[in-house]
């Protein structure tokens, strides 16, 4: 722990509304996207959460839109585009700003998880495009680890190289470490020297980190987004999620902006203190609750239970967002296409896909183009299953999330 963490409430939300009121004064000044979305905010200053709580919210599930109108980040930038590091892209589009030395601030949860300076650090989230990767190596980076970028698939490949350098940390899915410690047995690789791991972009239910501690790499998990950084993250005290130093956490009521009390489960809306590329009640679409019960840690930020399920159809799946609107590109991508539902599942720890379609006809190069149009749109693979007319429930659903995690 670092003195930020052990901090009193009242010197911690000084603090956060000290520097919150800075980066919303700039905010309005110097970003073109920020000063229309706040243009009927009458005051000029965010002294508490009472203040916060008369900005208006903004949905991940409309910035793809909002970037659209203005590219590439909606105008919600306070420096030009330029003078990023980086572009991410994500599915949706969206495209996300990246900087260096810990821009995503991804070392808080990596020292929570007993990492350390000399350690060797294996990453298996992508670096292609989507930003996850840089994020952690620059977590990595921060407390001195030198990091292997391994990248998502080639497990065999990527044994080989965790059997040769000998790793002592793990980062990346949950699901993706399972198939690792199971191929090591399987195949007689001795990868023992992997201490532990922090797990994100997906969920990790109590029943895969009892599987991934008895397989002899015990993890904790993080939350964060592209868009966000770091959010929450756990500790070896058991004592749910802490929310980072650099946010302001909120859960309200789904499809409204009433702030909830503490311990009812609602929508996760955060407000991030980032000067350059500032977020202000940004609603995640994922569901989580405040936690009140004093932490044994002697931490003292606020607690959240960790992901909880979505607010809305967009879900995530093997790391990756799958919205709803990439449901509608697919259907409208093909003539023969009445109707789609897309069930996300899980079996043995993975994630599955399979996209049930009405389609006019079923033969097979139908379901060919389908699949191939679906890997286009969502950068995942699905099952294919062709439906009768009219056979799909008439409920509203495009994504059924069939997933349970006890």
């Amino acid at each position: 722990m670092d003195k930020l963490e052990t901090r009193s409430v009242e010197e911690r939300e000084n603090y956060q509304f000290t520097k919150l009121n800075e980066i919303f004064l700039n905010a309005k000044k110097c970003s073109k996207g920020w000063n229309k979305i706040l243009k009927d905010i009458n005051f000029d200053k965010i002294s508490d959460r009472s203040f916060l709580q008369k900005l208006p919210i903004t949905r991940k599930s409309s910035l793809s839109k909002i970037q659209a109108e203005s590219p590439p980040f909606g105008d919600l930038t306070t420096i030009s585009t330029n003078e990023f590091k980086n572009i991410f892209v994500s599915p949706g589009p969206i495209y996300e700003p990246g900087g260096d030395q810990d821009f995503w601030r991804m070392s808080r949860a990596m020292n929570a998880a007993g990492f350390k300076k000399g350690e060797i650090l294996y990453n298996t989230f992508s670096y292609h495009l989507t930003p996850a990767g840089q994020m952690m190596e620059q977590g990595g980076e921060k407390l001195g680890m030198c990091v292997i970028p391994g990248g998502i698939g080639n497990t065999e490949q990527q044994l080989s190289a965790i059997e040769n350098l000998k790793p002592d940390r793990y980062v990346g899915t949950p699901s993706f470490l399972k198939m690792l410690l199971d191929s090591s047995m399987k195949n007689n690789i001795d990868i023992s020297f992997l201490k532990t791991g922090l797990v994100g972009g997906e969920a990790c239910p109590p029943s895969l980190s009892k599987i991934l501690k008895e397989l002899g790499c015990p993890v904790l998990q993080s939350y964060g987004t592209a868009d966000l950084g770091l959010v929450a993250y756990e500790t070896w005290d058991d004592d749910g999620m802490f929310c980072d130093e650099d946010v302001i956490v909120e859960i309200i009521r789904p499809g409204s902006d009433e702030v909830l009390e503490n311990g009812e489960v609602g929508e996760l809306v955060v407000t991030t203190l980032n000067p350059f590329y500032p977020l202000f009640r940004f609603a995640t679409g994922d569901l989580s609750a405040v936690m009140t019960e004093k932490s044994n840690s002697g931490r003292t930020a606020m607690r959240i239970k960790g992901w909880m399920g979505r607010a809305d159809q967009t879900t995530k799946v093997r790391g990756m967002f799958v919205r709803p609107e990439q449901i509608a590109k697919i259907v409208n991508a093909s003539e023969e296409i009445i109707k789609a539902r897309l069930v996300v599942g899980n079996v043995d720890h993975k994630d599955t896909l399979k996209l049930f379609v009405e389609t006019i006809n079923k033969d097979e190069k139908v379901i060919s183009s389908i699949e191939e149009q679906t890997r286009s749109e969502l950068k995942l693979r699905a099952e294919i299953e062709l439906v009768d007319s009219g056979s799909l429930v008439n409920d509203g659903l495009v994504i059924e999330d069939t997933r349970t995690y006890e």
